[in-house]
Parts: structure tokens; sequence; C-alpha cells
């Protein structure tokens, strides 16, 4: 599919030079600061140094006093707490952090994970049922709660109290919990509103650390968590979220706990310096493959073990899990797409719609995703739920509302939730055809086709020997990448093949390449490309072509090395 390149507005070139000069850096990577909105070395220094001490007091947030008085008086009437989240990463992180620090500190403490195919997302009934069994009479909610009025309240009935810990948009009423911490609530005067539900915990469990004099450096080991979770739910990666990820990031490279560790092994991670993209790609699909295949409570088991043994076990478990979900979303995605090409649906319209009955519900939000590689339109994908409603999931393009628009559809669904760019609902089989219809009007009226051309977004043009040492160097500080904070990509013109370059990869879907620039014959840069093979010819002819790409370094035999991912390839004409 053909991609646009949008090149971002460059910072004001007074300011640019300025930071050039203070910080002795190349004016490309000035331009980078101040486009983050950068301007002084002291900014700079904030920005490439950050500081947990810099973190908010989380008595800004509405209702954290009384979330933590209530945890202190059920530690003191020695209550039982149930800790509950969703089943994907965000939310068995979240549970795994807050569990196992209230566990150091009492004892009356347990975790539940719904199922995702008998319970479905968010807080269920069951889970309330089973509380009640139990003798729960506190349950703290994470990434979840925020418009469960309905469970809320029959909690309130069962003489179970409530904290939720959300980050999601409220509906138009609070639920009736003891405590609802949610820094999107209107009346929230937090000061930073883009917390992962496992940032919401941790906000928690800051408070009780300075409620109950415990000092905040016992909380910091937990970060490693809390960073797989920013990664993972695609938070942006700019003010409190960069502290957290800078030392959560720096907690899983340098002491990870055995759970996280087993994970990188079987990852292939091992020995290597872990970035964002490490937890986005290898990291956080396989915590997810557990809730999405089998449980997530596998995920928790995982991520609290206190041994190499089962936590091993588990790795392998998991892993497996996520094999069985490539597996599984690949024929999925194959017979969308066959569905898609044999109606005309894929090419023609302004959204995509896919419902079979048979689909595996745990992967459709991966269908949704891969579906958009290939159509580059809204999409949703739907199936069968277990309790006999049609249950989807969504995804859009940048220009459309996703979360709105299903909100325009709302009389037509049981249940929806979620964000701009992703979302899940549930609806009876009667409404499909009328929601289909209308959630596909809207798109014709939103959705124009040039919203419908994949874009890239350059950040600058730069030659091949501006990458130094001193150059990369800086650029990883950067770093950790992330939504408002994305890894720099770069233009370079001219360039070629070195005659090395070969097709890889198990289908032979890639390119892995050295690349030259006209100006720089001696410099060679190795470069991969994934997904496009298409070009081989033409490179592998001699032929020139521009490039975009990002930098970053890549790991053989423990040494690493500077490698070009390349976002796209765009052939020059050959001059004869």
């Amino acid at each position: 599919m053909e991609r646009k390149w949008i090149m971002k507005q460059k910072g004001n070139p007074t300011d640019v030079q300025r930071m050039a000069n203070e910080l002795s850096i190349d004016t490309v990577l000035a331009n980078l600061l101040v486009q983050r909105g950068v301007y002084t070395f002291q900014d700079a220094h904030a920005f490439f140094r950050p500081k947990l001490e810099n973190l908010h007091d989380p008595f800004l947030m509405k209702d954290m006093d009384v979330a933590v008085n209530r945890i202190n008086n059920a530690i003191k009437e020695n209550e039982k707490i149930m800790v509950y989240g969703d089943y994907d990463v965000d939310g068995t992180t979240a549970v795994s952090l807050v569990y196992l620090f209230l566990r150091k500190y009492y004892k009356n403490v347990f975790f539940y994970i719904p199922d995702r195919y008998s319970e479905g997302y968010g807080i269920s009934y069951k889970s309330i049922d089973h509380a009640k069994e139990k003798g729960v009479s506190l349950i703290i909610a994470l990434d979840c709660g925020i418009k469960a009025n309905d469970k809320i309240s029959y909690a309130v009935a069962a003489d179970i109290d409530f904290i939720i810990c959300d980050h999601h948009l409220p509906g138009d009423k609070i639920p009736d919990a003891v405590a609802v911490l949610d820094p999107k609530r209107s009346n929230c005067n937090y000061p930073f509103s883009e917390l992962s539900g496992c940032g919401v915990g941790f906000k928690m469990l800051q408070a009780f650390c300075l409620v109950n004099n415990i000092s905040c450096s016992e909380l910091y080991p937990y970060l490693d968590l809390l960073a797989v979770s920013i990664a993972s739910d695609i938070v942006p990666v700019t003010g409190e979220n960069r502290i957290l990820a800078f030392y959560g990031m720096k907690q899983l490279n340098d002491n990870p706990r055995r759970g996280l560790r087993s994970i990188l092994k079987i990852s292939g991670l091992e020995g290597q310096r872990i970035t964002i993209d490490d937890v986005v790609f290898k990291i956080g699909p396989r915590i997810n493959a557990a809730g999405r295949m089998k449980s997530g409570k596998a995920a928790v088991e995982l991520l609290t073990s206190d041994s190499d043994k089962t936590a091993d076990e588990f790795s392998e478990a998991i892993n497996t899990n996520n094999n069985d979900r490539k597996s599984v979303d690949r024929q999925i995605t194959l017979e969308a797409t066959h569905m898609l090409e044999k109606s005309g649906e894929g090419i023609a319209g302004k959204a995509t719609v896919v419902y079979n009955p048979m689909w595996h519900k745990g992967v459709i939000g991966i269908v949704a995703s891969r579906l958009i590689e290939l159509y580059y339109k809204p999409t949703i994908v739907l199936t069968d739920s277990n309790n006999g409603y049609i249950t989807g999931s969504a995804r859009s393009i940048p220009g459309f509302d996703l979360y709105q628009a299903i909100e325009n559809c709302s009389d037509l669904l049981e249940n929806f939730g979620g964000h701009t760019y992703a979302a899940g609902l549930t609806l009876k089989k009667s409404n499909l055809e009328r929601f289909k219809e209308r959630f596909e009007q809207i798109a014709e009226e939103i959705v124009t086709d040039d919203m419908m051309i994949p874009r890239t977004e350059i950040d600058d043009y730069l030659d091949f020997k501006q990458i130094t040492p001193k150059f990369f160097r800086i650029l990883k500080q950067f770093q950790p990448f992330g939504p408002g904070n994305l890894s720099p990509v770069f233009i370079t013109k001219n360039v070629y093949d070195n005659g090395n370059g070969c097709v890889v990869g198990q289908d032979g879907d890639h390119l892995r390449l050295e690349l030259i620039q006209e100006n720089e014959p001696y410099r060679h840069i190795p470069a991969i490309a994934f997904n496009q093979s298409e070009h081989f010819e033409h490179l592998n002819g001699g032929n020139p072509a521009d490039v975009c790409y990002s930098i970053a370094e890549n790991y053989y035999r423990g040494i690493a090395n500077i490698q070009l991912h390349i976002k796209d390839i765009k052939e020059k004409e050959i001059i004869p």
C-alpha cells in the first residue's frame, strides 16, 4: 500500500540553533528537542535526566485520601481484600503490582482475574458473587470499573466496598464506590491525565506509603511492571509517564522480577538492552496471550511467581498460548480478507465491519488491526459471545474518533467502551445489520479519501555522514519512546544497496540490506525492512531509492551495532 510521507513542522530556527549551541549537538537533534517542547538547557536536563522526586503528589487525585483510609481500615480490621483487574497487559500488571506490594504488609489479600469468555471485560457479577462467598468486604478494581454502575450497586447490596482505579473516560454517572480514582474524571484536578490503569494503582500505593510512613523507595522495584503497562497500553510517554517508564525500563534491564526475566529469556531478549519496542512487540503480546487463549490469571501467576522454576513453567505455557494465538489470528485474518474481497467490501466503503460467529473472541482485536494494515479504514470485527450476544473489537485510523462513532450507535448496543482508536462493544444479534448500516454511514460522512492513505510522519532529513557515535549516543537518550515522544523518523535520499541485500523471513516478506548513500560510498549501514520485499529487484539491480527510517541498535552475539529500521522505500526513476 502506497504511503504518504509527511514532514513534521520544524522548530523555530532561532530556538533550534540556540539549543544546538548550548548543548553542542547537531541541529537535527536540537530540532527534535524543540519539537518536543524542550527550549532551554534546564528543559533538556529534565528531559534527559528524569527524576522520581518530580512525580506528582498522589493526593492531588480526587478520592485518594478516601481510598487510602479505606485500605488502612481494612488492614486494621483484618478484612479480606480482593485485588481485581482486567485480563490484558495493563490489568494483569496492575493486579500484580498492587497485590505484591500490599501482600508485603498484609496477608489477607488475594487476586482475581475475570474470564474473558464467561465473564467478559470489566467487573462481573460472577466475581462479586465469588467475593461474597469468600467473605471479601473490599475489592480494589484496576484498569476497569469506571462505567460499572450496576455492578457496583450490586456489590453495595452485598456489603462489599469498591475502590476503583481506572484511566478510561467516565460515563455521565460515576459509580457509587467508596473511592473512584480516575484522572479523567471531570472533577479531578490531578495534573496528568494519561496514566495507565497500572499507573493509577501505583499512585494509590504511593499515597499508601506516604500515609503509613513507608519509604517510596520500597515501591520503586515494582516499576518494571508499570513500564510494561505503559508500553503495552500505548499511553503517552510524556510527563509523569516518562519518569515512570524511564525508571521502569531501567529496572526491567538491570534487575527484572522473576516472571519478566523468564519472558525475556523465552523471547530471545536475554542479554540485550530492552527497549519499549521490545515490550510492545515481544513481552506484551505474550502476557496478553494468556487472557486471549486461556486465562489472564496465568499471567498474574507468572508475574508474581517467587521461584525460577514456577516462573519458567508459566512462561513456557504463556509462550505456547502466544504461538497458538498467532496461528489463530493468521487464519481468521485470511478468512476475513477472503470474505471482504468476495463481497467487494474490502475496496468499497469507508469502513470495514465483518462478522463470523465461529471466530475466536480472544484475537478479534488483533485481526481488526491487521485488516487496517490491508485496507486502512475504521474496522470492527465481530463474533459470537458465550452469553448469546455478539461481541466485537474495533480499531481506527487518524482523524476518525472511533469511540464517538460507536457512542452514536449506543441505542443499538448492550455496552461499549474504549478510546479514540480502539474500542470494544456488545450487541444483540437482532441489531447487527442496523448497527453495521449506521456505523458505515457515520464513516461515510467523516472519512475522506485522503484519510484512507496511510501516513509516515518524518522528523527531518539526514545524511549518513551525520550518524556518528555521538549523534546516536544522544539519540538513545531520547528514550523511552512512545506516543508523544515517538522514535524519530528520518529521510535519506539517493541510497543504494551495496549488493549484499537479501530477502529474509519464513515467507520471504522482509529485506536485509547494506545501504550506502550516493555521496558517501564508503559508509555502509545495515538495515532491515519488514514486509517490503517487493523492492528487492529494484535495489538488487543497483538502483537508487529514498528511504525513511528510525535508528536502532541490533544485538548479535552480544555486540550492539547501529541498524536502520526502514519504514518505507520510494524507488527512484532509473536514468540510463
